[in-house]
């Protein structure tokens, strides 16, 4: 979320599989997210991106810049999941029109044959509507994974937001993802923490995120100075 390509560096360099750059809630324009995606390659970490919206223009670019895969937010239908489908793929199964201008610095001439196979088309499951519809969303062909978004999805379900487990509408929810996955033979991916992410394996997803990089900061940063400052009111310091 950070706008920059040095913690974007940092967290590929800690041993991630991949890394998100956050176009949807983070702080970065189009000129810097290219630079967090070629820092996360560099990295050796797979760069994927969560787009502003279900907008063939912005994912392309994305896709040219490098992107390993395009995480889509608020995805209602299987027709919204198609038409994500459709910018991200090159004919005949999509849209995406011809220009890798710096994957093509990355991947050579071959980056066309193998683009199709290598991107990941992640729909994000997030709305009440998508619940309705996630069977459809999941076996629209070209789909890699769906995405639960667990903050808007229980905003949607009427619970505050956040990891609701033990809400019986919560956990109804994921249940449904997940066999909507299983019977479809994608993936689950969800946005988590490091309390909740043992959990979420042991529900079936494999892709699972553990921290934010502004999360990571805000806690190590205020764990330090409380560890500082408690240490000032100590005999040593009371004398």
């Amino acid at each position: 979320m950070i706008p920059d390509a040095l913690p974007a560096e940092a967290l590929a360099r800690a041993g991630y599989d991949w890394v998100l750059v956050d176009m949807q809630h983070g702080c970065m324009d189009f000129e810097t997210a290219l630079a967090m995606i070629r820092a996360i390659d560099l990295a050796g970490a797979a760069p994927i991106v969560r787009v502003p919206w279900n907008e063939p223009g912005i994912i392309g670019r994305l896709l040219d810049a490098g992107a390993m895969g395009v995480v889509i937010p608020m995805i209602q239908t299987a027709q919204d999941a198609q038409r994500a489908v459709e910018a991200c793929l090159y004919p005949p199964a999509g849209r995406r029109s011809f220009g890798p201008v710096r994957v093509g610095l990355r991947d050579g001439p071959a980056y066309f044959k193998s683009a199709n196979s290598q991107v990941l088309v992640i729909p994000m499951i997030e709305t009440a509507e998508a619940l309705e519809q996630v069977d459809a969303i999941a076996h629209t062909p070209g789909v890699d994974a769906l995405f639960v978004g667990p903050f808007d999805l229980s905003i949607a379900l009427g619970l505050p937001p956040g990891d609701n487990d033990g809400q019986p509408a919560f956990d109804e929810a994921i249940a449904q993802v997940a066999s909507a996955a299983r019977s479809s033979g994608v993936k689950m991916a969800v946005l988590s923490n490091a309390d909740v992410a043992p959990r979420r394996l042991g529900q079936g997803f494999q892709m699972v995120s553990t921290t934010t990089d502004i999360a990571a900061l805000s806690a190590v940063g205020r764990a330090d100075l409380q560890a500082v400052r408690k240490s000032m009111t100590g005999p040593r310091h009371a004398r």
